[in-house]
């Protein structure tokens, strides 16, 4: 996939409609207002995406499922100006 727009609107096609966010804490999701321990977690596809001319523009999108059986998205900039905790999201499993 070219651009973090068709890489979503894929994702949402195979049922990845929650957006999730890291905190220093934990992982939210946003819609459904849950939250959820980094473990109980599983990263099952990644996304990267570099601008054309900008470094700013460069982007990741993590396809991740709960153990609950929600799926959803986490989007991150790869510049020093995003709100997300890389530390919490690199606590998330990879699919094995």
């Amino acid at each position: 996939m070219e651009t973090l727009s068709e890489a979503i609107n894929a994702l949402i096609k195979k049922g990845f409609t929650e957006n999730f966010r890291a905190t220093e804490e934990y992982i939210e999701a946003l819609n459904s207002k849950k939250r959820f321990e980094p473990a109980d977690l599983k990263i099952l596809e990644t996304y990267r995406f570099e601008g054309p001319t900008d470094p700013a523009d460069e982007m990741i999108c993590f396809a991740i499922e709960a153990n609950d059986g929600i799926k959803g998205t986490l989007v991150m900039s790869y510049s020093s100006e995003h709100s997300q905790s890389i530390e919490t999201i690199r606590k998330i499993p990879n699919k094995k």
